[in-house]
């Protein structure tokens, strides 16, 4: 798993360039011959089931386990992956040599990615045949020995990653010959040895990582290196001496190294800097309490080192700070409130270890600190006279007497002023209060009275006859069955009026009285908005006893239009534009709003899911599936489906203080489809992805442009684009805490529909497909 995780985030880097356009042409025997025989002396892995003799191999369906571009008739970009949990064993008796000199027989293929197939042994010197090769990607294999240097030779190498092998040596200086390398991952191999000088000379590398291997000595002086943005080595044998950096750095990871010396100030000045990991070193000075403040800084850990320095209330933080780990330092002072307040927010917020006046997390006496930090300021090997090492005892007592004095008097001073003695916290109280509450119902009163009057086109909320129904279903007959679950079943109605409705009908396993669900449904009463499927009205069907309910019939508008993966992510039809599926995804995110502060109590936890999404004949937003406030006999609620994003039992337990926060997530995975234009459909799909969105953003526009939705791609701008991957990654964040509010989400919609509407691209944008949308079984 290690492997596997260190390696993701940069293979995915390789879709960047896989640009979706191209001729749909039939290959030329030889190149047909050639794939099958790859598929053969790779032992038919699963990407490679379906090839048979009269596959027209350019004319294949990506997956997420095979990519095939060809340009005219040649084979341009190649990606396998194989069965990633199994790892399949390369055939021992298959020469991976013969492999590679087959794939040489594509005289023009600029990506080749072999991911996860099991090949085992010295990467061979017919690697060096593919001279128009730009990305190689061979992670999450067996390979060992050195790096060829043949590989010097393919002069149009951009991007290399040989992560999760079983590489060693030293990493060659001839990797500075490499004129356009813009990224080079060798994480998780055994690397050994010192980085070469050359590495300096590398003036187009942007990512750098060796973490996890076993490189020694200092790092050389990478401050030429103006296009590096991410530089991880963490996991080594670095140091001592803290290395000389980049300005445009925007991910630094030293972490568990040996670094001995101190904090350069130059760290203070890294304004993209958004990253640092530094921790369980054996760093010493000063800690450079600006780091907290960097104008990008968002994760920070320095813990396991010994860092000195006194710690003040009035210290700033970035507010986009989520996670800092100041632990097992020689710190003292106060946690700067901004911390505090953070830490009240739910942020990560470490800092146990220390000699701070916070007890909320184990701290050492004062004095504790103060002997360390005079211990690791004398070298061991010149001890200082007999007289100083006295003068420096009692210089330290009276130092730490007067901090002591003055800490003690501030306090007393601060109880003074407040008069009496704080009182105890009731977190606990709040932590068990609801969702919604009053003050931000206030301040999004404007929005909830608008989508309040948006929503009175609708007949006004009644209660059905069950002989209506009757007959607007001819007594319930199978033909206008749409649906059936344990819960009760779903009809198609049409009322005497020729008005269309769904009737959802729920079976009661234990005796129920109306007075059960008069708070219920008249909450359902209230769920109405232009961009929810509503409710209409409801109807009982009792007992022969006439008091005891048997049946609950929920009455909704009825919907037969398209879903929005259909016009997103469909294999047929004509797709959205940029400018639509902004819209749709404004719209959808205004329903969710409504249904969070549009009643009290909010609907959360609503398991949303793209095709849950309804487009009328406008092409305006209607949700259909949402969480119902009707209690069933399990005592649980009936809802509408579970999430693409996986079972709604165990991902949204979260607590009550994050139940919103389960909807900004499945809000994520819509915008993940609406902007790959691929259908995202299970868990692993959604991590994969989000990771391809977070390496792209760290590029630029054509890198961006070239794994968004080709349908799209000529009338996206890329402040636009950029703005909708930026707020989807926010929203796929693994802490519920560290997503967006809903109020946030919207309002980067909007300004992604601004800054498009008015880029250079606006006369390019596609046309919106017509209003006839084909029918959709899916209803609410």
């Amino acid at each position: 798993m290690a492997k596997l995780k260190a390696a993701c985030h940069f293979h995915l880097l390789l879709f960047l360039f896989l640009l979706s356009f191209h001729l749909s042409t039939q290959l030329p025997p030889s190149q047909s011959q050639s794939l099958l025989q790859i598929l053969q002396l790779l032992n038919y892995p699963q990407a490679l089931t379906s090839f048979d003799n009269v596959t027209d191999f350019c004319d294949l369906e990506s997956t997420p386990f095979l990519t095939i571009v060809c340009y005219e008739d040649d084979i341009t970009q190649l990606h396998i992956v194989g069965d990633v949990v199994g790892r399949p064993t390369f055939p021992q008796n298959t020469s991976i040599d013969l492999l590679f000199s087959t794939f040489s027989q594509f005289l023009n293929l600029k990506v080749l990615s072999l991911v996860s197939l099991g090949l085992e042994g010295p990467l061979p010197l017919t690697v060096g045949d593919i001279f128009s090769l730009e990305i190689l990607n061979l992670s999450l294999n067996s390979l060992h020995g050195s790096i060829p240097e043949v590989l010097s030779s393919l002069k149009s190498l951009q991007f290399i990653n040989l992560d999760g092998n079983c590489f060693s040596g030293n990493i060659p200086s001839w990797i500075g010959s490499l004129p356009v390398l813009t990224t080079l991952s060798l994480q998780n191999n055994s690397f050994n040895g010192s980085l070469p000088d050359s590495i300096t000379h590398m003036w187009s590398l942007r990512i750098l990582t060796l973490s996890r291997n076993s490189l020694s000595g200092n790092v050389p002086d990478l401050t030429n290196l103006t296009n590096l943005q991410v530089l991880e080595l963490g996991d080594n044998l670095l140091g001592p001496q803290f290395p000389k950096l980049p300005k445009r750095l925007s991910t630094l990871v030293l972490k568990n190294n040996r670094f001995r010396s101190g904090i350069p100030a130059e760290l203070g000045f890294l304004n993209h800097l958004e990253k640092l990991d530094i921790a369980s070193n054996k760093l010493v000075g000063p800690f450079l309490a600006s780091l907290l403040a960097l104008p990008s800084i968002k994760y920070l850990n320095i813990g396991g080192n010994r860092l000195t320095g006194l710690l003040l209330q009035n210290i700033s933080c970035n507010s986009d700070l989520t996670f800092a780990n100041l632990s097992s330092n020689l710190l003292t002072g106060d946690l700067p409130a901004c911390l505090q307040q953070l830490e009240s927010k739910n942020g990560d917020i470490i800092y146990a270890g220390n000699c701070l006046s916070n007890q909320d997390q184990k701290q050492h006496p004062l004095k504790f600190c103060h002997n360390e930090a005079l211990a690791v300021s004398i070298r061991p090997h010149r001890q200082p006279p007999r007289g100083v090492m006295t003068f420096l005892r009692i210089l330290g007592g009276s130092i730490a007497g007067i901090i002591v004095f003055a800490l003690m008097f501030l306090t007393m001073r601060r109880t003074y002023k407040m008069g009496v003695v704080k009182e105890p916290s009731t977190r606990f109280i709040t932590e068990n209060s609801p969702v919604t509450n009053t003050a931000k119902q206030l301040y999004d009163a404007k929005y909830i009275s608008q989508t309040m009057k948006l929503g009175t086109s609708l007949p006004p909320y009644r209660t059905f006859s069950l002989d209506e129904l009757k007959e607007a279903t001819n007594n319930f007959d199978a033909s206008t069955l749409i649906s059936e679950s344990l819960d009760g079943q779903i009809f198609k109605g049409v009322f005497t009026d020729g008005s269309v409705v769904t009737i959802r009908s729920l079976t009661l396993r234990r005796r129920q009285t109306p007075q059960t669900f008069t708070h219920k449904l008249e909450l359902i009463s209230k769920l109405r908005h232009i961009h929810l499927i509503s409710a209409l009205g409801h109807c009982y069907e009792f007992l022969p006893d006439g008091l005891t309910i048997s049946r609950v019939f929920l009455i909704f508008e009825y919907y037969q239009y398209g879903t929005l993966r259909s016009h997103v992510s469909g294999l047929h039809g004509q797709k959205l534009s940029w400018t639509k599926r902004i819209s749709s995804a404004i719209e959808t995110v205004k329903g969710v709003q409504f249904l969070h502060t549009g009643i009290v109590p909010g609907v959360c936890s609503n398991s949303l899911k793209i095709t849950d999404i309804l487009l009328d004949q406008d092409l305006h937003v209607k949700i259909s599936c949402y969480n119902l406030p009707i209690i069933v006999e399990h005592g649980g609620m009936m809802t509408s489906g579970v999430s693409s994003t996986g079972t709604k039992g165990n991902r949204h337990a979260m607590g009550v203080n994050h139940r919103d926060k389960s909807d900004v997530y499945d809000i994520g995975a819509i915008l993940l489809e609406i902007i790959l234009g691929r259908q995202i459909t299970s868990q692993n799909e959604v991590h994969v992805s989000r990771d391809l969105l977070q390496v792209s953003l760290k590029t630029d526009a054509i890198a961006r442009k070239s794994i968004a939705d080709p349908a799209i791609c000529k009338g996206c701008s890329d402040d636009s684009l950029k703005t909708m991957m930026e707020i989807c990654l926010r929203c796929l964040h693994d802490k519920p805490a560290d997503r967006p509010s809903v109020e946030d989400i919207l309002w980067n919609l909007h300004f992604a529909g601004q800054v498009q509407g008015s880029s250079r691209d606006q006369n390019q944008i596609s046309q919106d497909p017509p209003a006839s949308l084909s029918p959709s079984p899916e209803m609410p």
